[in-house]
């Protein structure tokens, strides 16, 4: 394994308790041995039509991540098994979780020759915080000084950060926080040169990084084209000729051109192949806890899951649901059924959280919860529909909960079905979903809190459903602002018990990095977050 780099400071405690992960990377061994030098050979993986353009504070689904990744570095990356290493960062100090000094390595430059300083890392920063931006990934910013979600604001002139000098600056949290060191490899922290400012539409097209790759050709809807950074000079060495993201419209069809040598790696097996694959792929086959979850999500808009009766619906389809029995017919055992609203390989996670009895299946409860919630206001003839889209693999899933929900609660119930997953994003932000839909939260970073804050905390940018609560909020960030990590861990618990009371989604399972490569390449390692570590990746002409 790469040496871990220390974080100085009060954030190297933070980060060495919260890194404790019960998941570590599989696959077809390390990196290549000493005295080997990089393969040549073009590794292809199967991907999709990013939704956004390729701007690190707009990306948050995972074709677009797999580019960001890619192409831009951090102040800090995380390892196969999650732990953080400085990259661009030299160090990243603080004396009490609120004001942080970072001070830059010298000599990084984007590929465009243009240099990486602190100024690229504030003004992008800034920008992707400001409310007239829109960036989907804006919420990263609200722990900062001078963030609004109501008005238009710049966190650097409201002293929310502040250049220093060409490689130091500080950063002015609205309270103690002390895991913002491990926040600080995802793509809303990423630097971007002064050539996004004059065009951030073009950019989106054609962005300029300072990570292992750089973007060559974007062919929509066909391929991504990535190749080696000649200039990048961080740990990530890139030991292949380049990287391919195919777009596929099914995963089956992924998975085919996997087995006849078509395509190098898939990163999420079919269902269809749940219990063959191990055997069809063998040592090439990675199936491995990963920091994933699948939910139902019930949005705020739809006016049937309101009110007193609403919960009592929202509790009625959760128990409703077999579990068990999807996870092990559906997935071949490749999913594990959810006890909580975070994942299994992050620190603090616990099967004994008070109100998750809601997860269990109990089709006597469930049906006398929803004819009581039939008393309060009736449900009328109308199916309940669950969203999703068709392009993977969600109705061989959808069908049998569906089942399930119809035998138990005597409703109808369909697979609210669009054609492609951009598709499905489009009516689920633009709030045109009529029923429930899917959620898939992949963590940004490991730890609790984003599994939370994120999806649902008021206004946050992957809370779909429009779920607010006061309660959870004021706990959520008095468990932020918590310097040690074991009580900062209880407030977290007692946080999903908030959840729990008021199910603004429903946990459904863990997901597993299920995934597999073809004969061709070697040194495949899938990350704590599911993730191929594409950069290890060998493969000859």
């Amino acid at each position: 394994m790469i040496p871990r780099k220390r974080l100085v400071g009060l954030g190297a405690f933070a980060l060495a308790t919260s890194l404790v992960l019960t998941a570590c990377g599989g696959g077809g061994g390390g990196e290549p041995a000493e005295g080997e030098g990089p393969s040549t050979g073009i590794v292809s993986v199967g991907n999709g039509e990013p939704q956004n353009p390729i701007i690190p504070t707009m990306t948050n689904e995972t074709f677009g991540s797999k580019v960001t990744s890619s192409i831009f570095a951090g102040l800090v990356y995380y390892d196969a098994e999650g732990v953080v290493h400085n990259e661009v960062a030299e160090s990243i100090e603080s004396d009490d979780n609120q004001t942080w000094t970072i001070t830059l390595k010298d000599g990084w430059t984007f590929s465009d020759g243009t240099p990486v300083t602190a100024e690229s890392f504030v003004n992008a920063w800034d920008y992707g915080a400001a409310l007239d931006n829109a960036q989907n990934l804006s919420y990263f910013f609200e722990p900062f000084q001078g963030f609004s979600y109501d008005e238009n604001t710049s966190i650097i002139e409201e002293g929310g950060l502040t250049v220093e000098d060409d490689l130091t600056f500080t950063a002015v949290l609205n309270q103690p926080e002390s895991d913002f060191p491990l926040r600080l490899g995802y793509s809303a922290f990423y630097p971007l040169p002064e050539s996004f400012f004059e065009d951030p539409e073009a950019f989106g097209e054609d962005p300029v990084g300072n990570g292992p790759y750089i973007l060559e050709t974007w062919e929509h809807n066909s391929v991504i084209e990535l190749r080696p950074n000649e200039s990048y000079t961080g740990e990530r060495e890139v030991q292949n000729g380049g990287v391919d993201l195919v777009a596929y419209s099914d995963e089956d069809s992924a998975y085919n051109d996997l087995l006849a040598g078509n395509l190098d790696i898939v990163t999420n097996v079919p269902a269809s192949a749940f219990g063959t694959f191990e055997e069809e792929l063998g040592d090439r086959a990675v199936n491995q806890p990963a920091a994933v979850i699948q939910v139902i999500n019930v949005p705020e808009y739809v006016d049937s899951f309101q009110g007193e009766a609403g919960l009592m619906r929202r509790q009625a389809i959760s128990m409703a649901i077999d579990r068990d029995q999807v996870t092990e017919t559906v997935f071949s055992g490749s999913r594990t059924p959810a006890s909580d609203f975070t994942s299994p390989v992050i620190n603090g996670w616990t099967e004994d959280l008070e109100g998750n009895e809601v997860l269990d299946y109990n089709p006597e409860e469930a049906k006398a919860l929803w004819d009581e919630a039939e008393g309060i206001e009736p449900w009328g003839d109308e199916p309940l529909l669950i969203a999703s889209n068709a392009d993977s693999d969600h109705q061989s899933w959808i069908d049998p909960v569906c089942n399930g929900i119809r035998d138990t609660l005597g409703i109808d119930c369909e697979f609210d079905a669009y054609p492609t997953f951009d598709e499905f994003l489009d009516a689920r932000d633009n709030e045109e979903i009529k029923g429930v839909f899917r959620g898939g939260w992949q963590a940004d970073y490991p730890a609790m809190s984003n599994f939370l804050g994120p999806i649902y905390g008021t206004g946050a940018g992957s809370n779909d459903m429009g779920y607010s609560s006061e309660e959870f909020d004021a706990k959520l960030k008095e468990a932020n602002g918590e310097a040690d990590p074991d009580a900062a861990v209880e407030l977290y618990k007692e946080a999903e018990t908030i959840l729990f009371g008021d199910m603004p989604g429903i946990p459904l399972w863990y997901n597993n990095a299920t995934g597999g490569w073809s004969e061709a390449v070697e040194n495949v390692t899938f990350g704590w977050d599911s993730d191929p570590i594409l950069y290890q990746v060998t493969k000859s002409e």
